[in-house]
């Protein structure tokens, strides 16, 4: 399971939804249409969301393990990244809010105004992980649930929830690194064999899309090159305008110089 690469399980759900979505057009592509379906913009968020935590993830000491995109229940869901270290174990649930502001009161998390069941998935994802670790190692110290906010525009905690922690992406290494010690590495040894072996998790809901993250690159760059064409349109259209206003400014002068002379 240490091979699973980050964001696995949603970037099989992305292909498959793009699968049954229309091609772009010649025009489309030109004019830098994007190439995700509308119902296709989460889950590519919710992928570049976890690259970004397990990138920051990778630069934890070697005494840490990360796990990503470990299947946890029968519907499909999963643990975005499952982290192993000095300091216990965490299950971190990484959400994409670019642009959004995150305010978080104790059990009440909102986005843009917006009420957001993280708090309440991150604690069951917490106890399902425990759940799952216990059955192989009974006296196992509980997960500690972790909701991983990336991009956002800001993030306003004026009451800390009970059991999560909310942090930010780039704040996350230092979070984790600060935790007290509580597991030595002969334990941690040992319970990593445990996540690393296939039997302690549920069966994936469907078979993985062969060349997945291949894939993914390739939409990615598509994503990436379409952005770059609407950007250089919408300056083009700019610069257009422009010139076209100072190409007319003297004869707009000259008829306002006309129209005054005339009053």
């Amino acid at each position: 399971m240490g091979e699973q690469p980050a964001a696995h399980a949603v970037i099989d759900l992305l292909l498959r939804q793009q699968a049954e979505s229309p091609t772009r057009s010649v025009v489309g592509r030109v004019f830098g249409y994007s190439p995700l379906a509308a119902e296709s913009v989460s889950w590519y968020l919710g992928a570049k969301g976890e690259i970004d935590v397990a990138a920051m993830l990778a630069t934890l000491p070697p005494s840490w393990s990360v796990f990503h995109s470990l299947p946890i229940g029968k519907k499909g869901a999963d643990i975005d990244h499952l982290v192993i270290g000095p300091g216990g174990v965490f299950t971190i649930n990484t959400k994409n809010h670019t642009g959004k502001g995150v305010w978080v009161a104790g059990q009440t998390l909102m986005v843009s105004g917006y009420k957001a069941p993280h708090i309440r998935n991150a604690e069951y994802e917490a106890d399902r992980v425990t759940k799952l670790l216990r059955e192989r190692m009974p006296r196992l110290a509980a997960a500690h649930p972790v909701v991983a906010v990336v991009n956002a525009k800001s993030l306003t905690i004026t009451k800390k929830p009970e059991r999560v922690a909310v942090v930010t992406g780039p704040a996350l290494r230092r979070w984790l690194m600060t935790r007290p010690v509580v597991l030595g590495p002969a334990e941690l040894a040992d319970l990593r064999a445990v996540i690393d072996n296939p039997d302690t998790w549920p069966a994936p809901l469907f078979s993985a899309t062969p060349n997945a993250q291949d894939l993914f690159q390739a939409l990615d760059a598509e994503v990436r090159t379409a952005l770059l064409r609407r950007t250089i349109w919408k300056l083009t259209g700019i610069a257009a305008l422009v010139g076209g206003l100072l190409l007319a400014a003297p004869a707009l002068s000259a008829a306002m110089i006309g129209l005054a002379s005339i009053g």
